[in-house]
């Protein structure tokens, strides 16, 4: 059963290529996660949209307990952020 993730990012003009380029780096981490299906990152006005999708809710927290997901996310975009929304959904 696959467990998809939805976020969207909104930044200031200003932030927005750093939050890029950590987004983009991140995709690259997390695609070489064992339970990582698809890690998408999307342009959208005022910010960014994720698509994440994971074998398992498991496979999920492990992916937020890696070091670069503190380093990338934690540390380096959520700073930057005027808003977030994720939304969790599991395949029927």
């Amino acid at each position: 059963m696959g467990y998809a993730v939805i976020a969207r990012y909104q930044c200031a003009p200003e932030d927005e290529a750093a939050v890029r380029d950590a987004l983009l780096e991140m995709r690259d981490e997390s695609r070489a996660e064992a339970a990582n299906e698809a890690y998408e990152v999307h342009v959208v006005v005022g910010g960014f949209l994720l698509y994440e999708r994971y074998a398992d809710e498991a496979g999920f927290e492990a992916h937020k307990a890696a070091p670069h997901f503190k380093e990338l996310i934690v540390e380096t975009v959520w700073p930057l952020l005027t808003e977030r929304t994720v939304t969790i959904a599991e395949a029927l």
